[in-house]
């Protein structure tokens, strides 16, 4: 592997560090922890990634599931036993660290600050790519994002963007 490649995926890595910043904050604490519910993986990832808990405060995650019956557009009402178990889950595991302490725009963990930090060289039609879609598909980049692992050292380069997109990563 030449110096220049090197250089150039560290900093891809690097800048492409979605949820890394989540896995680490907390020494023993896991990006998805063992304890997730079945209905969490049923329910919630069945549409989106699995986000890990600790990607969003406490408040976020309230309001997230009160208004579930509007989830960014989409009805994914549930029971009331299984909205309790996952509330109830998603709360003892909220981020409580600086990053996550914050309460982003609209509760979205793609508009948090450390989000935007770590992806702010990532270009807009990256995100629209039809090998990524959007901020929120985690998985375009992080192929464990499904089992809450954002390990730099597993991320990939989303197939299909052109050399001009790939150079401004590297920048």
């Amino acid at each position: 592997m030449n110096t220049s490649f090197r250089d150039r995926l560290s900093r891809f890595l690097t800048v492409v560090g979605l949820c890394a910043a989540v896995a680490a904050h907390a020494g023993e604490r896991r990006a998805i922890p063992a304890d997730v519910p079945d209905a969490y993986l049923q329910e919630c990832a069945s549409c989106h990634t699995a986000y890990a808990p600790g990607a969003l405060p406490a408040a976020s995650w309230r309001r997230i599931m009160s208004r579930l019956d509007n989830h960014y557009g989409t009805d994914a009402a549930l029971d009331a036993a299984t909205a309790d178990r996952i509330g109830t889950w998603l709360q003892r595991h909220a981020g409580t660290w600086k990053r996550a302490g914050e309460e982003p725009p609209q509760d979205r963990i793609t508009r948090s600050r450390w989000f935007e930090r770590k992806h702010r060289k990532v270009d807009a039609p990256v995100w629209r790519h039809d090998s990524v879609k959007s901020a929120a598909n985690c998985g375009a980049c992080h192929p464990g994002a499904d089992r809450g692992r954002f390990d730099d050292d597993d991320l990939r380069f989303p197939a299909g963007l052109d050399t001009r997109h790939r150079r401004a990563w590297n920048d």
